[in-house]
């Protein structure tokens, strides 16, 4: 009796640690379990806020490149007071953000925007530069073709020795086959399709070599350009049989202009200087006319209606493809029939146009517009000093460099 009751106080003694070793095992891994999740619980909570705190630093350098090129559109540019914003809430959350923007013409743009979410803070510098309209060697909205034998290349008219050249092939679209390549065309730079597109499909290859080919990340904006205020002559400039000289003491707005008429060939010839022209109705070259630039002389021309060259007509520009630039101006469908006589065109910003193109040799230039075929085989030349601006030419403000840090 006495042994029975012995055997079962051992047992009592021997369960009796068993069990706190199970309690005490418990609470090692539940306060384990407990402070992982505390932890994750913390990163989570940090992560968000990290998060956040970037979303509104993006925020606040998209609204302050926003509001550089709102401004950008008043003329004339003023940069005495640029855009700047205090803890403005990101919508939807409890971040804020702030941004700054400072500099000027000369040194270039900083943007210095901050987001915060808690005590976490995302601070963004980024540099602006002004970009002008001619910074790809052909843009259209809508169908582009190159005929057989085309050759795309790039050169810098100011920097003989820069090799770094960006060409660029674009069309916006995203139709199939809208982008036409014929047998031998080759791009000595990148074709890219619109947003979304596939290029394979919206590129139609018939043997042509080129670089890369991508879909575009964002469609360009491609603003229709004003003309600037000039005296208004009220009349047409008519040339028939004839030389008829325009210089700089002529630039103004004019109803149309016609050279050559029947069998009386004209040339207009632009000379003294820099030339601007803002023509209201059409432009219209006879069989042999041209408008003749002179190697020391520029036109830029903008144009309400259609330009149309006949026969051997053209434009003749003796200068560098700077000394030439159309803007088609018109928020409707416009054509454009360009004939070069010399090697050199031009630059031509016609958002809304069909633009054709007829060389007698290789041309030098930069196309934008809202379909173009180059009518005849020949070698296209991008000059790159076209996509040096002006604050008078910028059309938009870009994000050049990029750099953030947490704070």
């Amino acid at each position: 009796m006495h042994r029975k009751i012995r055997l079962q106080t051992k047992r009592y003694g021997f369960t009796l640690p068993l069990v706190m070793s199970a309690i005490m095992l418990l609470l090692l891994v539940g306060g384990t379990l407990l402070s992982m999740g505390t932890n994750r619980r913390i990163y989570a909570v940090r992560t968000s806020a990290q998060i956040k705190a970037r979303c509104a630093a993006d925020a606040g350098v998209t609204e302050a490149l926003f509001e550089m090129n709102r401004r950008l559109k008043l003329n004339p540019w003023d940069d005495s007071s640029l855009p700047q914003a205090s803890n403005q809430i990101l919508p939807n959350t409890d971040a804020t953000y702030s941004y700054t923007v400072t500099g000027d013409l000369l040194t270039g743009y900083i943007i210095e925007s901050i987001g915060k979410c808690g005590i976490s803070e995302k601070i963004i510098h980024c540099a602006l530069e002004l970009q002008g309209p001619f910074e790809h060697a052909i843009l259209t909205k809508k169908g582009l073709v190159l005929k057989a034998g085309t050759l795309i290349k790039g050169y810098n008219s100011l920097d003989p020795w820069d090799t770094d050249i960006d060409i660029k092939v674009v069309t916006q679209s995203t139709v199939p086959q809208i982008l036409v390549l014929h047998n031998g065309v080759g791009v000595d730079g990148d074709v890219a399709v619109g947003v979304g597109g596939n290029v394979n499909t919206v590129i139609k290859d018939l043997g042509a070599s080129t670089q890369n080919r991508y879909a575009l990340v964002q469609n360009l904006d491609l603003p229709i350009i004003p003309a600037p205020e000039l005296p208004d002559k009220a009349k047409d400039i008519k040339v028939h049989g004839n030389t008829f000289k325009i210089e700089p003491k002529d630039s103004g707005q004019y109803n149309n202009i016609y050279v050559g008429h029947n069998d009386n060939s004209g040339v207009l010839e632009i000379e003294g200087g820099d030339v601007i022209l803002y023509v209201t109705g059409d432009i219209l070259l006879g069989q042999g006319c041209e408008i003749l630039i002179k190697e020391d002389s520029s036109l830029t021309l903008y144009l309400d209606g259609d330009m149309v060259a006949g026969n051997n007509a053209g434009i003749n520009n003796l200068g560098s493809p700077s000394n030439l630039k159309i803007f088609g101006t018109s928020p409707d469908h416009q054509n454009l029939i360009l004939k070069a006589k010399s090697e050199t065109l031009g630059a031509i910003y016609a958002p809304n146009a069909a633009i054709a193109v007829y060389a007698q040799s290789d041309i030098r230039g930069s196309l934008i517009a809202e379909s173009f075929e180059l009518k005849a085989g020949g070698n296209f030349y991008y000059d790159k000093a076209l996509s040096e601006v002006s604050i008078e030419d910028a059309i938009r403000f870009v994000i050049t460099r990029w750099s953030e840090w947490d704070q």
